[in-house]
């Protein structure tokens, strides 16, 4: 989640500018503070108020339809835990124990990507297995290697067992790509350079603010408001970058569904 901390700086740093705004006002001589002086500061104002509307829309959408993609490659990763389950299933016990890793694999992937949850009851994983949520776990990744090179290895029968395996080799194939969509889907697109740059904007936009507005309650109360409605807005934003262990995070309800399917008798 998000830093609470950054997220009142921000907020104090917009009363701030406010205030520095106002007074850089008031410390003007008497023939800077006319009215002829100050017009050209409301069109700058709605100027800065248009284009920042503007960013933090487009923002906005950017970051929530990274978060949508995340979250459908989320259960499309799980639907594939569950037919590559199935495949093995239908290739008869000989394959148990390759679901056995595989179970163990959905496992790690539950305790290392939602780390603050309960973790899965009574099926071993990689105790190595690193958090997922930043990018790739090596330990996770042998194992999913792994299990692609025992489907490989096993030894059909007849027939229909090796239309299985192969049906099996596919869905490895499809897994591992799943895996590595929902992977890069956990990166971060807003750069921390461009953050401070939209902070620089609003500084400027409230320093701007400050410049015209009367010194009363009814003026103070509007720009805190504001200002809250512009740090959430901000603190939005930077959550739904992060769509693991945020506040808006993506559940384990569907991983958690296909390690439930993988354990079910029959």
């Amino acid at each position: 989640m998000p830093g609470i901390l950054p997220t009142f700086l921000l907020f104090c740093g917009l009363c701030a500018a406010a205030a520095a705004g106002y007074w850089i006002k008031s410390s003007l001589p008497e023939r800077h503070r006319s009215h002829d002086a100050l017009e050209l500061v409301p069109l700058t104002v709605n100027l800065l108020v248009t284009f920042t509307a503007i960013v933090l829309g487009l923002l906005t959408s950017s970051v929530k339809g990274n978060f949508d993609a995340a979250y459908n490659q989320r259960g499309l990763f799980a639907s594939s835990l569950i037919e590559m389950d199935q495949c093995l299933r239908d290739y008869g016990p000989a394959a148990d124990p390759i679901r056995a890793e595989l179970r163990s694999y959905t496992a790690g992937v539950i305790a290392s990507t939602w780390p603050d949850e309960t973790p899965p009851q009574g099926v071993p994983y990689p105790n190595g297995a690193s958090a997922t949520l930043t990018g790739e776990s090596h330990a996770l990744g042998a194992l999913i290697s792994d299990i692609g090179r025992q489907i490989r290895a096993l030894q059909p029968s007849g027939r229909p067992q090796e239309q299985v395996q192969s049906a099996c080799a596919q869905q490895h194939q499809n897994l591992v790509t799943n895996r590595w969509r929902v992977i890069e889907l956990t990166r971060a697109s807003f750069s921390s350079v461009f953050y401070w740059v939209l902070v620089l904007w609003l500084v400027i936009l409230f320093v701007s603010i400050g410049l015209t507005a009367a010194p009363n309650p009814a003026t103070m109360i509007v720009i805190v408001l504001s200002s809250i409605s512009i740090t959430s807005a901000v603190f939005v934003i930077q959550d739904l970058e992060m769509p693991y262990g945020g506040l808006f995070g993506i559940p384990s309800a569907s991983m958690r569904d296909a390690l439930a399917d993988m354990l079910r008798p029959g």
